[in-house]
């Protein structure tokens, strides 16, 4: 599985499941997360080293997003990632037997995107989920700058 997660709320922005380990499913995750995010600020994407991860494709792809890499053997420097990873296997994954592909696919698809983005609760988001705290941070920024404007 690969994922893109928005650091400032754990939202898993962007995310496949692929059935190989190809750069093109990598390559796939960073252009939906650019088109969903569509910020002008200065991005860094960090990752572990995998060969996806360093190909052309993948840096071609990154375009003004700066690359950040993991050390070799090195899965704390990723931490929230790999946590997220362990998330959805003891939470999710392992409590299912899993039928096929399809069946692992529709588990991913319902975790991320009908419990872990929208309902469970974080510690680092003031125990709102990602959704809800993005929300929060978005209203108290207009209440700002309506008060400055």
């Amino acid at each position: 599985m690969t994922s893109i997660m928005d650091l400032f709320s754990r939202r898993i922005i962007a995310w496949r499941l692929p059935e190989t380990l190809e750069a093109k499913w990598v390559v796939e995750c960073v252009l939906e997360a650019k088109k969903l995010r569509r910020t002008t600020q200065p991005l860094v994407l960090h990752s572990d080293r995998g060969s996806q991860y360093v190909c052309g494709s993948y840096l071609e792809a990154l375009n003004t997003i700066m690359p950040s890499y993991s050390q070799k053997a090195s899965p704390w420097q990723n931490a929230c990632i790999e946590s997220f990873h362990a998330l959805i296997k003891r939470e999710w994954l392992y409590c299912c037997k899993i039928k096929n592909f399809h069946h692992a696919y529709k588990l991913v698809f319902e975790y991320i995107e009908t419990f872990y983005n929208t309902v469970r609760s974080h510690s680092h988001c003031e125990y709102l989920s990602p959704n809800e705290y993005e929300d929060y941070y978005y209203a108290q920024l207009r209440k700002s700058l309506a008060k400055t404007g």
